[in-house]
């Protein structure tokens, strides 16, 4: 048998481990709530994985070398942010992939929903919330043209 979507969750909880969000929270609970939005088995792999290339010492190669399917890694490159990118490309590179859109969509649904945001002070909600209505925007408008 193959890469499974096990296999992807095991990766992010070893990645993840010792990480907390912005509340203080474990880490893994937010990879984990994105692909619990998603059904498809590459959408699901890529959720979960979705920042540990971003946020942790795993590599492209290292999901490679895992036996990760190669559209579950072009999506996790496309989801991740790089050095001093600008919103504008990093969003439009996102909208290219179709299971990275999927993916960022979901990931930004769990980061603005109204529980999690309800744990921050209000001028990092204020922050947060422009912040995804206009990547949503961008999202929206680079996967329409």
């Amino acid at each position: 048998m193959g890469f499974t979507v096990d296999d992807a969750v095991r990766i992010a909880r070893e990645a993840h481990a010792g990480q907390t969000d912005k509340s203080g929270r474990p880490y893994i609970g937010h990879p984990l709530r994105v692909m619990a939005r998603l059904d498809g088995e590459y959408e699901r792999m890529t959720a979960v994985l979705h920042d540990v290339v971003e946020d942790t010492a795993v590599t492209l190669d290292d999901l490679a070398a895992a036996g990760c399917p190669p559209e579950v890694i072009a999506a996790v490159d496309a989801v991740s942010k790089r050095a001093g990118e600008v919103a504008e490309d990093y969003l439009a590179r996102v909208a290219a992939d179709p299971i990275a859109l999927a993916v960022k969509r979901a990931d930004i649904a769990d980061n603005s929903s109204p529980e999690r945001l309800s744990r921050l002070d209000e001028a990092t909600r204020d922050r947060l919330r422009a912040k995804y209505s206009r990547a949503l925007s961008l999202l929206d408008g680079y996967a329409s043209s």
